[in-house]
Parts: structure tokens; C-alpha cells; sequence
């Protein structure tokens, strides 16, 4: 295998790769690194999350930029804090023996004028989030005019958060870049027209297949009925005593309400939504991080930028719609060559998704069965056993106490304190799994509801409704919204879709048609819920610009 001081690196990088323990590259690191040490060759890298980009594109940057002129050379763009954050990190780890390179990380939700004031000391490398470098560009706090270098690393998850325009704009105002790298886990059209607009013959390199999932990951699903699915949820994080992972919800709604729901039944969990703020999102993030909290529930657009090692399990509460989010939801665990289970709740009208995401990703779901209440104790009683067969009993001086132990239960048989052990650690679980139903839908329950279903809906001969299409309402069931908001405030229709169901905390079926133009949109609505969506819509700020939702009928 080919070793980091076999890609042309400087001496000093690979003496900090040696320091770190990295001996040998993963395949986006050895495709990469050799063709961007050149300088003058754009790139665009496709591999999923935990695959090793940071270095990939880092080193080089770390390579190339000259450490004696204290302006900035290399710019790197990405979609959210955390992952800012991270990025400046790891490109800390690999300068170590460069004693004259600055990085600034970039952010909104702290002081831009403190900021500020760490790039007037002079800097070679600047990470940075959209909006935040945006607002530096317009007040002239930084400038772009000798960035040689420019990195867009997540570039899809920005096109999905709205970026597209603040992209473009960066791009606009690095005139005299000599190479643009752009990572990617999927490459979705509008990466395409960006790359094609502003890179020239980009070297393309993959790893692994675009949209694939990871080939560590055990993908599973359980299918039972929609009454049962929070039951569901609690039984397969119980038959997972060491389970540290995130949950999935589409609304920031249901998250909030599993994780109180949650907490109240004696879990160590937390919510990650868009109404929380900048300081209670790194407050929820701390806990989980240091493992303090065993899980957390998170929407797709909260979620996006977390990089936590060691997850065992993702848990899709509902699938997500679009089949890439499912990718960069089972992302989140099998990193860096570690093992990971996803598994997806669903409902039987969902499995034909299931079958979808399977040949979009190339991957084989498994269908398993919840397990029963004792299953989950049986799987809770041997996992305590083995805790307690495993404490390390060589650190402290218990052979004090015992003489008192053995005084205390000389007339108890080991058998007796065994069983009472047992009921002192169960006692709960038991009682709560004692009578528990099983959940899990059956052949012959499908085959039943089948059955009524169709004897329904052919009253007088007439063809059976095909339950997989979406529903279609009569003139008279829907109203037709107004929203000022189009292709040009950066939205393209799956993420203005997610965008109005999670600020109107409605399911995608009160939904009809969406007919988007550049500046306008027009949403069809089950007329139960168009007021609810007006009031959660009209009035709110996006990007600094004022909604405006009305009913598209009314003067």
C-alpha cells in the first residue's frame, strides 16, 4: 500500500500524518492528493461523509500556500458551523510543524467583530460558512482579491440549504483563483451547471458509486402499523442497550415531541431542531459528544454538518422523501471503517420506498421482525450480566468491605442474591413488557386490509384506487397559495417541499401540485390546512427578505 510520503507531500506534512498514526491514505486521499499539489487543476471529488475529504483537500492547501505572506491564499467554503469547525481542526492537526500558517474559521451565531479583528493578524486559510463570509465581503473585512485556492467542500448539502446564489457570488468575487475543488456526496444537476459555469476540464474522482450507500452498514426495517410506531421506536432502542445514535424525524415538531416523550420514559436523549439557538444547539451538541446523552433526535436540516464518531445506530422515525437524504441520514454511522446499523419504522404502504432507496443506493435491506417484550429482556438481563461480569474490581480497596458482605448475606444462597439482582436492575422492564403486544404487521393482517380495501372501493364495479399514488383532490377540497418565494431565492422543488412542511409543521400529503417560477411559487393545500400554513408561512424572514403567503384566489 502507498504511504502519505509517497504523494509528494512537504516533508513537514508528512511528519505531522506520521505524529497522527496515518500511515497509509484511503483511496480519496491517494486519488486526490497527487493531482492537487499541482496547483492548477480543478477537481471534483465524489465520496460519502467519514471518507477522509478533509485531508484530501487539505494537505494540498497546506502544500501549496505560501506561509511567509500573511493574506489570505486559500478559501474554503462549507455549509454549517460544525463542520467549520471541524474542518479548521483537523487542518490545525496537519500544520503542527508549519509554524508561520494562520487558518480563521468563519461563522455566524458568535462575534463577527472578533472575527474580524483574527483575520487583520494576517491569515493564509480561511474556512468559512456562506452567510457569514457573505456579510465579511460586504463590509470589505476580508479580501478575496489573491485567493489562489477554492475548496467547496459539502457543495450538495449547500445547494439543498439555498445556497446556490451565495455560491455563485463567492465564486464572482475570487477573480484570480488558479484551481476550484469541489466534494461531494452525490452530484445532483445544479452541482453540474455550477461546475460547469465556473470550473475548467475538472478532474473528476470517485469513490465508491454516486448515491451509494456505505457497504458498512447493515440497512434494516421493521413494518408495523402507524398507531404503533413510537412503541416501535422505544422497543428497538431497549433491544439496544449500548445504542448511541440519532433519530430521524421529518418536522422539527416530531422531534421535539419523541425526545420530551423520550425523556419521560426515562432516556438519556435530546432534540436538534431549527428553533433552537445557536448556544443551546453547541449545549446539545457538548452532551452528546461526551456521550452524556444516549441519543438524539434531529431533522434532516438541523442535522446537517454533525460529524460525531462512534455511532452505532441511525433510526429513521419516517423516511425521508427524497432518497438522497436517506444516504446522508445512514452516513451518520460505519465511519472510518467501523461498522453501522440504520433502521427505518415503516408502514406498509412505505415498503415500495424501501425497494427504491434499494437500487438507488445498490444495497440489500433487510426485513427483520420487532422483537417481542421478552426478547427486549431477555436482550436487557444478558447485556447487565455482561457489565457486570466485565467491571474492573482492581482500582479500589473492596476487600474492606467484605467481611460485612459476607456477614450480610451469609444465610442468602448465591442463587438468591443473583434473583434479586436480577428484579432490582429488570423490575421496570418487566413489568412494562409483561403483557406487551406484538407489533409487528403480518402477512394475513396485509392480506385482511386488502381485502376490505378493495371491497370498499369497488362498490359498483368500478377499478381499485392504486394506494401508492398520491392523493388527488377535487377542485373544491384544495386552495391555491401564493408565496413569494422561487428558483432564485436558491430553492429547487424537493427543498422548497421540505421548506413549507417544516415551517408549517404539516404532512406532505395536505399537499397537491407546486408550480415554482423564478421569483414566485404557487402550492396546492387541502383547504383544512391552508390557514395553518399561511399563519406559519406569511410574515417570517428568509435570508433577510420578508414571506408574503396569501390565498392565491384573493385580492
Amino acid at each position: 500500500m502507498i504511504t502519505f510520503s509517497e504523494l509528494g507531500l512537504d516533508e513537514k506534512l508528512v511528519k505531522a500524518t506520521d505524529a497522527l498514526g496515518y500511515v497509509n491514505p484511503t483511496p480519496i486521499q491517494e486519488k486526490s492528493i497527487p493531482v492537487l499539489i499541482s496547483g492548477t487543476k480543478d477537481m471534483i471529488g465524489l465520496a460519502q461523509t467519514g471518507t477522509g475529504k478533509t485531508a484530501a483537500f487539505g494537505l494540498p492547501l497546506l502544500h501549496l500556500v505560501d506561509e511567509k505572506k500573511k493574506h489570505p491564499q486559500a478559501l474554503v467554503v462549507c455549509p454549517t458551523r460544525e463542520l467549520c469547525m471541524q474542518i479548521v481542526t483537523e487542518l490545525e492537526n496537519f500544520k503542527k510543524f508549519m509554524t508561520g500558517m494562520n487558518i480563521v474559521a468563519v461563522y455566524g451565531g458568535t462575534s463577527i467583530s472578533m472575527q474580524i479583528r483574527d483575520l487583520k493578524r494576517g491569515v493564509q486559510i480561511v474556512v468559512a460558512t456562506p452567510g457569514r463570509l457573505i456579510d465579511l465581503i460586504e463590509r470589505k473585512a476580508i479580501d478575496l482579491e489573491q485567493i489562489k485556492y477554492v475548496v467547496l467542500d459539502e457543495a450538495d448539502e449547500m445547494l439543498n440549504m439555498g445556497f446556490k446564489d451565495d455560491i455563485e457570488f463567492i465564486l464572482q468575487n475570487t477573480p484570480k483563483r488558479e484551481a476550484t475543488w469541489l466534494f461531494s456526496a452525490t452530484m445532483p444537476a445544479e452541482i453540474k451547471r455550477v461546475s460547469k459555469k465556473y470550473m475548467k476540464d475538472p478532474f473528476e474522482v470517485t469513490v465508491g458509486k454516486t448515491n451509494s450507500a456505505s457497504q458498512n452498514i447493515d440497512h434494516q426495517f421493521f413494518v408495523v402499523n402507524s398507531h404503533h410506531r413510537y412503541e416501535a421506536l422505544k422497543r428497538l432502542i431497549d433491544f439496544n442497550p449500548g445504542i448511541y445514535g440519532i433519530i430521524f424525524t421529518r418536522t422539527k415538531l416530531d422531534a421535539q415531541n419523541i425526545a420530551e416523550k423520550l425523556t419521560r420514559d426515562g432516556y438519556d436523549i435530546d432534540a436538534l431542531h431549527g428553533d433552537l439557538s445557536q448556544q443551546q444547539r453547541d449545549k446539545v451538541m457538548g452532551a452528546f459528544r461526551e456521550k452524556t446523552l444516549q441519543l438524539l433526535v434531529a431533522t434532516d436540516v438541523a442535522a446537517r454538518g454533525i460529524d460525531v464518531k462512534e455511532i452505532t445506530h441511525v433510526i429513521n422515525f419516517e423516511l425521508p422523501d427524497d432518497i438522497e437524504v436517506y444516504t446522508h441520514r445512514s452516513g451518520r454511522t460505519g465511519r472510518a471503517g467501523s461498522t453501522g446499523i440504520c433502521m427505518s419504522i415503516v408502514m406498509n404502504k412505505d415498503v415500495y420506498k424501501i425497494r427504491s432507496i434499494e437500487k438507488m443506493v445498490q444495497v440489500k435491506f433487510n426485513k427483520l421482525e420487532l422483537p417481542s417484550g421478552k426478547d427486549v429482556c431477555r436482550k436487557q438481563f444478558f447485556s447487565v450480566m455482561e457489565k457486570l461480569l466485565n467491571t474492573d474490581i482492581s482500582h479500589g480497596d473492596y476487600t474492606t468491605y467484605l467481611p460485612m458482605l459476607q456477614e450480610k448475606f451469609a444465610d442468602v444462597t448465591k442463587e438468591e442474591i443473583l434473583t434479586r439482582m436480577a428484579a432490582l436492575e429488570f423490575d421496570r422492564f418487566l413489568k412494562y413488557y409483561e403483557n406487551a403486544e406484538d407489533l409487528n404487521v403480518r402477512e394475513q393482517q396485509r392480506r385482511d386490509r386488502r381485502e376490505v380495501s378493495q371491497s370498499m372501493s369497488q362498490p359498483s364495479g368500478r377499478q381499485r384506487i392504486d394506494s401508492r399514488r398520491p392523493v388527488q383532490y377535487s377542485d373544491g377540497d384544495t386552495t391555491r397559495l401564493f408565496v413569494n418565494l422561487g428558483t432564485k431565492d436558491g430553492f429547487y422543488k424537493s427543498s422548497f417541499l421540505q421548506f413549507i412542511l417544516d415551517m408549517s409543521e404539516l404532512k406532505k400529503e395536505v399537499l397537491g401540485k407546486i408550480d415554482m417560477k423564478d421569483m414566485n411559487s404557487w402550492v396546492e393545500v387541502d383547504k383544512k390546512y391552508a390557514s395553518q400554513m399561511i399563519k406559519s408561512i406569511d410574515g417570517k424572514n428568509y435570508r433577510g427578505r420578508r414571506i408574503r403567503m396569501n390565498d392565491a384566489n384573493s385580492r
